[in-house]
């Protein structure tokens, strides 16, 4: 803990609002630790409980996370907005980022002319009373899910991917439930996991998905949910293979205690076909997001499930946030029915493949194992993330340590291929297997 900042309060809600403010303040910065429960309950002469119970707000918060001897710290990305991170300096001069996980801009379908052509023809304003899911939307989704074995009689829309897991989790689990993810897995969605309350269970992942054993651990030690990436996994780009699919529906079959969601973020992007698992339990739901293909600020997401499933998510919607803009669904709609918005969409996926194949494959010449069957990642395991995302940072490269992907997986770095060009795979490749491999001693930068 930051020798500067003094956790104050008598009561557990007052402790844990001192601990808020420091997180939000930046005195107390991600992973910060927080003293023993009987250490700071003797420093403000509260019971031992009072400070427990104090943490364990925090912790069904999300604010911060208890490892056994490791103690409490906080959370590497806590859901409370912190005037630190206005503070956060600019990327090194001359650096590469390989680490936001976003898609090539260059890339994108142009907006412009379909936001021009949608405002002459999207007649008068919507209101409250008629603000829902666009039939023609709703009518089209259906048929591209249909192509790729989803049902999808029932369906609605979400902001985005990670709002309709949000969504689905919060209306079928409590504070204190467990959640089966995959590990390493999704950043932003292990970080909702704390965020609701829930608790996390790791599912090992190899290049065909969640492993059966995995799973099946996951479900004897009490997950709730279990939701898998049905292809282009972030961090390590894997796919649910049609055998993997097999063994996991069976695993699943009819069970009525568990929620299965599905992510098929990357869409039309992952370049392999979808083997679902739609329907193997009671409670199911399929998420397919437009932002990965399409843009970024395409905040909209399909979601399809079982009736009881997807009324729960769009009577939630109706008591928050009403509806996905219908502006945006039309803007959606325009761009799934342009055929040149089609054929770029594929090109995409196409430069994507050759970039994360031409990345191992230049790895596997200096020894190095890669995984990146589909998306837009390459996830290299690797023995120490601080020096290999040092030395990179030095040789002009900047990739995501895999930490924030991590429950009990290995060591790792994730690295984006959008803004890699061809000419840059082998020079890459050789400055990360001198990173893995240094060859002398060198010492950490400022």
């Amino acid at each position: 803990m930051a020798a500067h900042y003094q956790i104050e309060g008598s009561t557990s809600a007052a402790i844990s609002a001192s601990v808020e403010g420091g997180i939000r303040g930046g005195a107390l910065a991600p992973g910060a630790a927080l003293p023993a429960v009987r250490a700071l309950a003797g420093e403000l002469a509260v019971s031992p409980a009072t400070v427990a119970k104090a943490y364990q707000e925090l912790r069904q918060r999300g604010l911060v996370v208890t490892a056994g001897r490791h103690g409490t710290r906080v959370c590497p990305r806590p859901p409370v907005a912190t005037r630190r991170a206005g503070l956060l300096p600019p990327p090194l001069p001359g650096v590469r980022d390989l680490s936001a996980g976003q898609p090539d801009p260059r890339l994108l379908p142009p907006l412009g002319p379909h936001l021009a052509a949608l405002a002459a023809e999207i007649g008068p304003p919507a209101g409250y009373a008629t603000a829902a899911v666009v039939p023609e939307l709703a009518a089209v989704a259906r048929e591209r899910l249909a192509a790729d074995g989803v049902p999808a009689a029932e369906i609605t829309v979400t902001g985005g991917a990670l709002d309709g897991i949000e969504r689905l989790l919060a209306a079928h689990l409590r504070p204190g439930d467990a959640v089966a993810v995959e590990d390493p897995g999704w950043a932003n969605l292990l970080d909702l996991v704390a965020a609701l309350g829930l608790r996390a269970i790791g599912v090992p992942v190899d290049d065909e998905g969640p492993t059966a054993p995995g799973v099946r651990a996951a479900l004897a030690a009490g997950a709730r949910a279990l939701i898998v990436t049905s292809r282009a996994q972030n961090p390590t780009g894997a796919a649910v293979s049609a055998d993997r699919a097999d063994a996991l529906r069976a695993l699943l079959a009819g069970r009525s205690d568990l929620l299965l969601i599905e992510d098929d973020h990357a869409a039309e992007l992952a370049r392999v076909p979808l083997h679902p698992l739609a329907g193997a339990t009671t409670a199911w739901a399929f998420v397919r997001s437009v932002s990965k293909p399409y843009g970024p600020d395409l905040r909209l997401a399909v979601l399809a499930g079982d009736e009881a499933t997807v009324a729960r998510v769009a009577g939630r919607a109706r008591v928050g946030a009403g509806w996905v803009s219908t502006v945006l669904q039309r803007l959606v709609l325009a761009l799934w029915r342009d055929p040149a918005t089609a054929d770029l969409v594929r090109r995409a996926g196409e430069s994507y493949e050759r970039r994360r194949d031409g990345l191992a494959d230049a790895l596997a010449a200096h020894g190095l194992a890669a995984h990146g069957r589909t998306g837009i990642n390459v996830w290299v395991p690797v023995p120490d993330e601080t020096v290999v995302v040092t030395a990179l940072r030095d040789a002009g490269w900047s990739v995501a340590p895999g930490t924030l992907n991590r429950i009990a997986a290995g060591p790792g770095v994730r690295i984006t291929v959008s803004l890699l060009d061809e000419a840059d795979l082998a020079p890459l490749a050789a400055d990360l297997a001198r990173a893995v491999r240094p060859t002398a001693p060198f010492g950490f930068t400022a």
